[in-house]
């Protein structure tokens, strides 16, 4: 059975950073990412890491402050927030794809976990 379990997520202020964390289970590729959906909006793909390869690419609305890395362990990824904004505030997913790892849209992707939501306060 794949598992993916988030952690990490909380209030912060405006400027404030957070580091939320995926440990996924019960499937072996490599391709995993971190969505987000805010209230009355869409969700939207945020990272992707190629835990094989450390390849990664995150979208240029957080290019700069958001770093996607992974873990020692095995399927464990991390999402390194820095100088977060009101407009980052979302449930962030984390996802795994089976896959090639060339894509964000959320329809690559294979097993979610069940989210871990991020506030920024202005």
């Amino acid at each position: 059975q794949v598992q993916l379990v988030e952690s990490g997520g909380g209030s912060v202020q405006a400027g404030g950073s957070l580091r939320l964390s995926c440990v996924g289970s019960g499937y072996s590729r490599n391709c995993m990412a971190w969505f987000r959906q805010a209230p009355g909006h869409e969700r939207e793909g945020v990272a992707i890491i190629n835990t094989a390869s450390g390849g990664a690419h995150v979208v240029d609305s957080v290019k700069g402050r958001f770093t996607i890395s992974r873990g020692s362990a095995k399927n464990t990824v991390y999402l390194l927030m820095t100088s977060l904004r009101p407009e980052d505030t979302a449930v962030y997913y984390c996802a795994a794809s089976l896959g090639s790892c060339g894509s964000l849209s959320e329809y690559e992707f294979n097993y979610w976990g069940q989210g871990t939501q991020v506030t920024v306060s202005s």
